[in-house]
């Protein structure tokens, strides 16, 4: 939600101290008065695209390195989960991440039908011309988990 460009104005009031598209990621927000809150450097910067990197590398945890692809997803205890189309060369890779029923669960990969060892977060990467199937049964952390995760965050920014 920090993130987020839409959470930065959802009132009136903070349309009116933003000042710039919501729905654009800012590589500003002045702090200082009298323009604290306010939005800029908006179109013309590297923002969104940095977003969206942070989005899939950092948040669902989708890394690509070296013809691998690791995932380790850090997302809200409220997603039941998420998909991901990948096209890697000719082949295309169908990846689904469900939550484990408890955050103490070990994640589990299922390539194309078949069990992974458990620990190994990681596909090897194939250019078959084919479709795949990733499964990922991941264990979210708990309500209350996230819950302290936000807190501490708040107190540290404040």
């Amino acid at each position: 939600n920090m993130l987020n460009p839409i959470k930065r104005a959802p009132t009136r009031a903070d349309v009116q101290r933003y000042k710039v598209e919501p729905y654009v990621v800012a590589a500003d927000v002045y702090s200082e008065a009298p323009h604290a809150g306010r939005g800029g450097w908006t179109w013309y910067t590297g923002s969104a695209g940095w977003l969206y990197r942070a989005g899939l590398e950092w948040i669902l945890g989708f890394r690509l390195r070296d013809g691998r692809l690791s995932l380790s997803p850090c997302v809200p205890p409220d997603w039941d989960g998420f998909s991901i189309q990948f096209r890697y060369r000719s082949t295309s890779y169908d990846i689904l991440v469900d939550k484990q029923p408890s955050p103490t669960s070990l994640p589990q990969f299922t390539i194309d039908g078949h069990v992974q060892k458990p620990g190994r977060n990681v596909v090897d990467l194939v250019d078959d011309a084919g479709r795949h199937t990733v499964h990922v049964a991941w264990p979210y952390p708990s309500e209350q988990a996230a819950t302290e995760a936000e807190d501490s965050s708040a107190t540290r920014n404040n």
